[in-house]
């Protein structure tokens, strides 16, 4: 029976940031020692963790590692590694890989695929379509993280647009809906005028993906989605919030009084629409970033709680794929391994605080999720753990990215968080730039 002690912390968890020590006994938190009391369990292996913070590992609600099928982009080895690089311990992944994953049998292949490859603990979405509602009460509510709506058309054929048929899917489930909101005929129209306004160039300028996925096409789409979720008193998860006026259709009150939630993702809080002209498409994502004012109101609403979860959108293209403009250019960007350095810098420039920081990235995808026994530094949970430390200037450079794609859109950032050790379930699996590749991720379950 391993016993490991992590001393001299300062431990961030629910609200609060103390100094103290944590035992892990196996895969759990055996105990939380915030007192000069020294314990009394005799440990094997002692980590001095003097100048770093040690925070629950990140839960990231929203990742396409592109396995199976499209694996020259991404697949689950390399984009587990680079989650554990990065201090995320738990992903859910999306279900547009090919085949989709939208019938039982492509599901259990997917979790046969993730337990054999996963790094990091893990559960999938299973995608909605127009037709196969009538599946959702044969899944295990105890193994699927949630159904994943695509009310706007992105990347896979997926899209769900008929009115009947999102009627049976909200009616249809007691799982968490999660949807992509943008509203294809206001996409649809917008593109069109674009395309007449450049007919005579070979591709409409990429700063105007914004402007074909504008805000009135999240805004009625995000609308549609909560008015069906209310009729219904169905749980929606509304996904990566681009606008300020999508704000206006959630609440401010307690995590556990909603059953309609939003995320916002890493991208949004970051980049805005003047960064087109630096990184061009290396930025497009769907929905597309907008304007500064946008993501200003985006961090706030972090704070105020309007907003309840940070996420990745985790998704990786070759950067042959991320050539052209508004239209041609494929949509994503690979975020896992550097979001909670990025978030780490938001903390250090005042946008919230690291306690917020860790409500966000991790407690709250653990109660929305329902997720048994993680996402808090808690006695007798999953030891999921991730020790930063800050003061530990760095630069980032292409050969630190491990996601299979090999690049970044903050390659050549400054980052003063430095990620030094990440645990899943009590092993380390991330070390001082050493993945631990042999080690198998847990299959998370739901409450």
């Amino acid at each position: 029976m391993k016993r490991t002690l992590i001393k001299n912390a300062i431990i961030v968890n629910e609200g609060k940031s103390i100094k103290g020590s944590v035992i892990i006994e196996n895969e759990k938190i055996a105990e939380i020692i915030t007192s000069e009391k020294d314990s009394n369990i005799t440990c094997e292996e002692v980590i001095d963790a003097t100048g770093c913070y040690l925070l629950p590992g990140i839960i990231d609600d929203h990742v396409h590692f592109r396995d199976p099928g499209l694996t020259h982009k991404a697949d689950i080895s390399t984009e587990s590694a680079a989650a554990a690089a990065g201090g995320v311990t738990s992903i859910m992944d999306m279900p547009n890989t090919s085949p989709l994953v939208v019938n039982l049998d492509t599901l259990n292949a997917k979790f046969d695929l993730m337990a054999e490859k996963s790094t990091v603990n893990y559960s999938c979405y299973f995608g909605a379509t127009n037709h196969n509602y009538s599946e959702f009460p044969k899944l295990d509510p105890h193994k699927v993280c949630g159904i994943k709506l695509f009310m706007g058309s992105s990347t896979g054929d997926m899209l769900v647009a008929r009115m009947n048929s999102l009627l049976n899917i909200f009616g249809g489930t007691d799982l968490l809906i999660a949807a992509h909101c943008e509203n294809p005929d206001i996409i649809k129209a917008n593109t069109e005028r674009y395309k007449k306004k450049y007919s005579e160039a070979q591709e409409i300028p990429i700063h105007h993906h914004k402007d074909i996925r504008s805000t009135p096409a999240c805004y009625e789409s995000s609308k549609l989605a909560v008015k069906l979720a209310q009729k219904a008193n169905a749980r929606l998860h509304v996904l990566h919030i681009s606008t300020k006026r999508e704000l206006a259709l959630f609440e401010n009150k307690p995590l556990v009084e909603k059953r309609i939630t939003a995320e916002a993702c890493v991208p949004h809080l970051l980049f805005m629409s003047v960064d087109y002209k630096r990184e061009g498409a290396r930025i497009k994502c769907n929905p597309a970033i907008k304007c500064e004012r946008n993501r200003d109101h985006i961090r706030e609403a972090l704070n105020t709680g309007l907003i309840d979860v940070i996420a990745t959108d985790h998704a990786p293209h070759l950067l042959t794929e991320k050539e052209g403009g508004a239209l041609k250019a494929a949509s994503g960007m690979p975020m896992i391994q550097f979001s909670l350095v990025s978030m780490l810098q938001l903390v250090d420039e005042g946008v919230f605080t690291i306690e917020k920081m860790v409500e966000k990235m991790c407690h709250a995808p653990a109660i929305i999720y329902d997720i048994n026994q993680r996402g808090f530094i808690r006695q007798g949970y999953q030891a999921d753990l991730v020790l930063v430390k800050p003061n530990s200037r760095w630069q980032l450079t292409k050969e630190m990215i491990l996601s299979k794609c090999q690049w970044s859109p903050l390659e050549g950032n400054v980052f003063n968080w430095k990620v030094e050790k990440t645990f899943a379930n009590g092993h380390l699996i991330y070390s001082g730039g050493e993945i631990d590749n042999e080690y198998r991720g847990q299959q998370l379950r739901f409450r």
